[in-house]
C-alpha cells in the first residue's frame, strides 16, 4: 500500500470515528449533600470506573449536554448544618446560547449555582484530555498534501 493511500484511509477512518464518538455522550448522575457525600467537589472518583461507588451512575445522554448543580450556597442554606447539595445530571436539552458556562440562575423557584457543559462525561471531575481530532485530520492532510506533492 503506498503512502498516498494509506493517508487516505487514515483521514477517512479519522472522521468516521469522529462521527461514531459524537453519537455517545454520557453525563455523571448523582446527588448528596454536604461534605460526606460522593458527587460534592471534588469529585475524586475515577470516570471509568464510576460504579463503584453506590449513588454515582453514568447515563446516556442524548442532547450532549450535561450539568452540575450546587444549591444551598446562598440564602438561609448557606448556614444550614447540612451544607450544599450538589447534583451531576444530563440535561434534556441545550441551553438557549448553546455555550458551556457557571453562572447562578433559578432552578425551581430558587437560586442555585449551575454549569452547563457539552461532552462525554463533562461534567465529572476532570475531563480527560484528548488530541483535538481537527488537529489530527489537520496534520494529515498537511502530510498528504507534502507527501503528493513530493512525487
Amino acid at each position: 500500500m503506498s503512502c498516498k493511500t494509506f493517508l487516505m484511509c487514515f483521514l477517512v477512518s479519522a472522521l468516521i470515528l469522529k462521527e461514531v464518538n459524537s453519537l455517545q455522550r454520557r453525563c455523571m448522575k448523582c446527588r448528596s449533600r454536604g461534605e460526606l457525600g460522593s458527587c460534592g467537589d471534588p469529585f475524586p472518583f475515577n470516570v471509568t470506573d464510576p460504579e463503584a461507588e453506590v449513588g454515582i451512575h453514568v447515563v446516556a445522554c442524548p442532547s450532549g449536554w450535561c450539568g452540575k448543580m450546587i444549591e444551598g450556597t446562598t440564602g438561609a442554606f448557606r448556614t444550614d448544618d447540612y451544607g450544599a447539595a450538589t447534583q451531576r445530571m444530563c440535561l434534556q436539552r441545550s441551553p438557549s446560547d448553546d455555550e458551556e458556562r457557571c453562572a447562578y440562575t433559578m432552578w425551581n423557584h430558587r437560586k442555585v449555582y449551575m454549569c452547563f457543559c457539552n461532552g462525554d462525561l463533562c461534567n465529572s471531575a476532570h475531563r480527560i484530555p484528548t488530541f483535538s481530532m481537527s488537529i489530527l485530520i489537520t496534520l494529515a492532510i498537511t502530510f498528504y498534501s507534502v507527501l503528493w506533492h513530493k512525487h
